[in-house]
């Protein structure tokens, strides 16, 4: 009796380890290439993303910001208007706050459901270069890690059917003597011994913070600190609208949907060459469509995330359902890029009918991303993209990716499934494929389609790659 007894037991003790085992495991779907991804005709799927993002809707009537005491000319603040104007919008129901035509000095402007705040053409909002302007702290995020800093230029929380629309500039008047300097960096003004965004009691600290999970409510920074702001950020939002603006002389990233579903960017135009001034950077977004718009950029053109680490980790929300075409990428580093922070992950991406071209222009499309951050980034689609010149890659995979110390971990990415299909490069730079993947993790399911690429220095440079396919496709004139 007692060796069946101990049999019984060996046997349920043997379950439980093998269910503890599996339950540590990735999932199947996390190690091996999707089977079901369709590269024949991906892009139904981008037009059914595409038609079931809602546009918000308002009410006819209209608040002007002059009938809440505005000042035109610029010689003061405006920003008492703004708040009455908007304030008094939401309280009606919703509708459109206007901006005539002049030049409005404001500090940071928040928006609240239902409103269109909407800029006549020649209409030019410039926002305070008074730090203190843009306290008190807010509840936002700094590179994929979460926090209370100061407030965005344009920020809108837990708000629905939003929209920033018109003809008109919103001017960050981020320069070398403002906002910039805390970059670090010499040529946007710091100088040695100054304050910047790297010292022990700013990303170290919030990295630190970040690691041992603090909760976002005390990871309290602002005053007596170096984060620059966001320039328009909607943090989980519903129905968002940005259309025909123009961003320039931003402190930071200028468009930054985070948690947010259902976002319109369409015929906006940033022209920002300050430090981190990417165009547009859903994080943790869903159903997203940016089109018709230009780029000209300090940093990346668009670059989609998903949270720093165990930030990223711990809101475990994937980007995904995002929709780029037909926009115009001039200068930055990259013209659509996944990461690097992307813990959370990043599916089905659709790109289309864009052109990049700039001697100023890093890469066309990138993924980067490391063992710290990890990720899972699978269902990248391109077609129809038409690239002047670029100066490292036209497609760039790096797992190793490390612009910070110590970018080394346990979180292993797994990259999958991209596909470039009717693409034409005249100048490709150093790399035509670039791709790093890991031993234990190859990049794998990689299939270029009627590329052509010309004037590369190194057609293909690929480590750990797996299922990679070439049909059509030529570099430097040789068929691959």
């Amino acid at each position: 009796m007692k060796d069946i007894l101990k049999l019984v037991l060996g046997l349920l003790l043997g379950l439980v380890i093998i269910s503890c085992k599996n339950q540590n495991e990735p999932v199947a779907s996390d190690t091996e290439t999707s089977a079901e991804v369709n590269f024949d005709d991906p892009w139904k799927q981008a037009d059914e993303i595409v038609k079931n993002i809602k546009v918000p809707e308002f009410r006819d009537e209209v608040f002007n910001i002059m009938d809440y005491g505005a000042t035109a000319d610029g010689s003061k603040s405006s920003d008492e208007a703004f708040k009455k104007a908007i304030e008094a919008c939401a309280n009606a129901g919703g509708g459109k706050v206007l901006v005539p035509a002049g030049v409005y000095l404001t500090g940071p402007i928040h928006l609240k459901s239902n409103v269109n705040l909407h800029l006549e053409e020649g209409a030019e909002v410039k926002f305070s270069t008074d730090q203190k302007d843009y306290l008190p702290v807010v509840h936002t995020s700094y590179e994929g890690m979460e926090f209370m800093n100061y407030s965005p230029l344009i920020y809108a929380y837990k708000q629905k059917n939003i929209a920033v629309t018109g003809k008109g500039t919103f001017n960050g008047q981020a320069d070398n003597d403002n906002w910039w300097p805390w970059s670090g960096k010499d040529v946007y003004g710091y100088k040695d011994g100054d304050v910047k965004q790297h010292d022990a009691h700013n990303l170290p600290r919030l990295s630190d913070m970040v690691e041992k999970g603090t909760p976002v409510e005390e990871r309290v920074f602002g005053e007596g600190h170096q984060f620059r702001p966001t320039f328009f950020e909607p943090f989980e939002c519903e129905n968002v609208l940005i259309q025909g603006v123009t961003f320039v002389n931003a402190p930071f990233w200028v468009m930054h949907p985070i948690k947010s579903n259902n976002v319109r960017v369409k015929d906006v135009s940033v022209i920002s060459h300050g430090p981190n001034n990417d165009g547009c950077n859903p994080e943790y977004s869903k159903n997203v469509h940016i089109t018709g718009c230009l780029f000209d950029t300090g940093d990346d053109c668009i670059a989609i995330k998903s949270g720093r680490d165990n930030d990223g980790r711990r809101v475990g929300i994937t980007s995904e359902n995002i929709v780029v075409e037909n926009c115009t990428m001039k200068d930055g580093h990259g013209g659509v890029v996944m990461g690097s922070e992307i813990s959370g992950g990043v599916r089905n991406v659709y790109i289309r009918n864009n052109t990049m071209n700039s001697p100023n222009l890093d890469r066309a499309i990138r993924i980067k991303t490391n063992t710290r951050r990890g990720g899972t980034i699978e269902n990248i689609f391109v077609k129809d993209l038409e690239v002047g010149q670029v100066k490292e890659a036209v497609l760039k995979i790096n797992t190793r990716y490390a612009i910070y110390a110590n970018q080394e971990g346990e979180f292993m990415p797994v990259i999958r499934n991209i596909l470039l299909e009717n693409v034409e490069v005249e100048n490709g730079g150093e790399y035509g494929v670039l791709i790093i993947g890991r031993e234990e993790s190859p990049v794998k399911n990689v299939k270029l389609k009627n590329v052509t690429i010309k004037n590369v220095e190194v057609p293909l440079k690929i480590e750990h790659a797996e299922d990679i396919q070439f049909v059509n496709t030529t570099i430097n004139g040789k068929e691959y």
